[in-house]
């Protein structure tokens, strides 16, 4: 959820300091891009990884403090829920065993989650929503100790003028119910764990790499999909898209029942925190920030002493706003800033192969893509790839997708047409052969099967109508090693 904060209750003139500074820094990055102030860093690649800790009756155990105190790990970080936590990954730069490395980092520190995890009479699950989560779970006294989330439930419901969080979604099956309810608070924020992947590109490039990680959400979603169920109702493939986007709503969406994705107009989803975003970039990704400051009121403006050169004011700003394809801005070990993409649209799980497989078909396409001579963002209109986003997030494997060429598509038959892409971007970056044959293999074998993470969860509902056998047998799989294609039902 971003920086630190101090403090939860601010005045008019805390607003107007932090717009004015935000204004400043926002014209600086743009200053800085255009001179070549950002640091030139090659392809690098890095990855967050959000989790659950779960009770022994499948349940979130709210422990993450204790549990957090004794692990003493710095890259395992608390997050919105004392039930959540997130594991880093160190950057690699993307080359020969870069895959390798985030592999055997995530599987090292996934293991020491789990050792401590059963410390606390817990254990650590990796997936996108939990099948067995209750809406009394999501109450503020499981939220984590910390000033910035106590000022971002503040605030988020002072912008709503008081009134409670409507979570409205349609299930994508029309003979199946869909839910409606409302909510005090923002723990519903909580009830979406991602595996976010991160991307440094050459800096001339990283518009092109921008407009390539929006283009590809769609696929990629569908490629991952592992969050069907949410309070016992089976709705989206990827029911976490809509969840977060309702989750934080300040109240900028205007749609009557504050319905998301395909069911909701172009400009109630521009106006979200959390979005799909209101068009690609040109050459210079960070007329992103520009956009933000445009768009989006100041949520937290806790304001900072330093130089505009660590544009506090900035981060804090964009760290409230959640686009699924967001640029962030970060800082070298000799402290000069970067440029990075965040990819968000993936959800936790089902297993570590499944997640390093779905990010060497990022990493690859992405490059590709960006470095076709022909743009495909020129191919493709922005309000395309959006409506594609939320078809997968609907459908899953299941979505028929339009392309570059114009036409439909089914997503699984686009998806083999990219895998031979992905295939020569990480050749490309030379990334050592065995783990491209690897990776792509298991990517070959889920389509050749039809079975994310959503399509066995539903699978094994239908067959055995219990959520709670449902995660036990997820949580065994996962622990097994083998990727979801494997597990049997």
């Amino acid at each position: 959820m971003g920086q630190e904060i101090t403090s939860t209750h601010f005045t008019a003139e805390d607003f107007r300091r932090f717009g004015a500074a935000l204004r400043q820094e926002t014209d600086l990055a743009r200053q800085m891009f255009a001179e070549h102030g950002f640091a030139p860093r090659a392809r690098r690649a890095g990855f967050e990884l959000e989790a659950w800790l779960l009770d022994h009756n499948h349940f979130p155990k709210p422990c993450n403090q204790s549990f957090l105190a004794a692990l003493a790990d710095p890259l395992v970080v608390p997050e919105l829920s004392r039930f959540n936590i997130e594991l880093n990954g160190s950057p690699q730069t993307l080359e020969g065993p870069a895959l390798r490395r985030l592999e055997t980092e995530l599987s090292a520190t996934w293991q020491r989650c789990q050792d401590q995890a059963r410390q606390e009479e817990a254990t650590v699950l990796a997936i996108g929503t939990l099948p067995t989560l209750r809406e009394q779970d999501l109450n503020l006294g499981s939220m984590t100790p910390s000033p910035r989330y106590l000022a971002l439930n503040e605030q988020v419901l002072a912008a709503r003028g008081g009134r409670p969080l409507r979570l409205h979604i349609h299930a994508a099956e029309e003979d199946t119910p869909g839910l409606d309810t409302l909510h005090e608070d923002v723990m519903l924020e909580a009830a979406t764990t991602s595996f976010q992947l991160h991307l440094q590109a050459p800096l001339a490039q990283m518009g092109r790499h921008h407009n390539a990680s929006v283009i590809l959400s769609a696929p990629l979603l569908a490629l991952a999909a592992n969050s069907p169920f949410l309070f016992g109702h089976a709705l989206w493939h990827e029911t976490r898209i809509p969840l977060f986007e309702q989750a934080v709503d300040c109240g900028e969406a205007s749609l009557c029942g504050g319905e998301a994705g395909d069911r909701a107009d172009a400009a109630t989803l521009e106006r979200r925190r959390v979005s799909f975003g209101s068009g690609y970039v040109g050459a210079d990704p960070t007329e992103l920030f520009a956009d933000n400051l445009r768009r989006h009121p100041v949520l937290l403006p806790m304001c900072s002493d330093a130089p505009p050169e660590r544009f506090a004011h900035l981060r804090l700003h964009n760290g409230t706003l959640w686009r699924w394809n967001r640029l962030l801005i970060g800082f070298e070990p000799d402290g000069r800033p970067h440029l990075r993409l965040e990819q968000r649209v993936m959800p936790a799980g089902p297993s570590i192969p499944d997640m390093l497989a779905n990010a060497a078909f990022f990493y690859g396409c992405v490059d590709r893509l960006a470095r076709q001579d022909l743009p495909p963002e020129s191919q493709l209109p922005f309000a395309a790839a959006r409506e594609n986003f939320y078809r997968a997030a609907r459908h899953g494997l299941g979505a028929r997708l339009q392309w570059l060429d114009g036409r439909e598509h089914p997503v699984t038959e686009l998806l083999e047409r990219l895998l031979p892409l992905a295939r020569q971007g990480l050749e490309a970056l030379d990334i050592h052969r065995d783990d491209i044959e690897r990776h792509l293999g298991l990517l070959c074998a889920r389509l050749r099967t039809r079975r994310n993470g959503a399509a066995w969860q539903l699978a094994h509902h239908r067959r055995h109508q219990d959520l709670f056998r449902l995660t036990a047998d997820y949580l065994a799989q996962q622990r097994s090693g083998r990727p979801v294609h494997e597990w049997p039902l």
